[in-house]
């Protein structure tokens, strides 16, 4: 067999296996390589989902929200956890922080329309969106980017 034929058949056969990966995620966004990415803990139990930005349209008393999706077992997302919390706990009375692992609780994702995790979306206390970033976000880049939206 001439070496051309060899060079086709092994691309070829590298185009199905890439298909068959990508039929096998079932579309979810992309993070990071599938071995990394069943290394634990998981960030879920760091903070609980609620539900999405629209859901607390009644309430008179809101906060503005920060939004982060992303899953339990992406690297990027894992390092976002404790800042999460520590925003959670540390700015409870300026905004509200709500975790929604998309790889778990796909439907709840769909709305937000992301095209890779983690994504954090900033909400105003009506429910809109202020701004959004896809990728890790450290603490003190949140921070400041609140702050330019007005919230100190």
């Amino acid at each position: 067999m001439k070496p051309i034929a060899k060079m086709g058949i092994l691309i070829a056969l590298i185009v199905v296996v890439g298909m068959v990966v990508v039929v096998k995620r079932g579309g979810k966004p992309f993070c990071c390589p599938p071995s990394l990415a069943n290394q634990e803990p998981n960030v879920a139990a760091a903070l609980p989902e609620t539900p999405a930005a629209d859901a607390n349209a009644a309430e008179p008393n809101r906060l503005p929200r920060l939004v982060d999706l992303g899953a339990g077992k992406c690297i990027p997302c894992k390092a976002m956890a404790p800042i999460l919390e520590e925003l959670k706990t540390q700015y409870k009375d300026k905004f509200e922080v709500v975790f929604i692992d998309v790889w778990q609780n796909p439907d709840a994702a769909k709305p937000y329309n992301i095209n890779l995790i983690p994504t954090q979306i900033f909400f105003d206390k009506d429910g809109k969106e202020l701004y959004r970033h896809e990728g890790f976000f450290a603490k003190d880049a949140i921070l400041a980017k609140w702050k330019e939206l007005g919230v100190e």
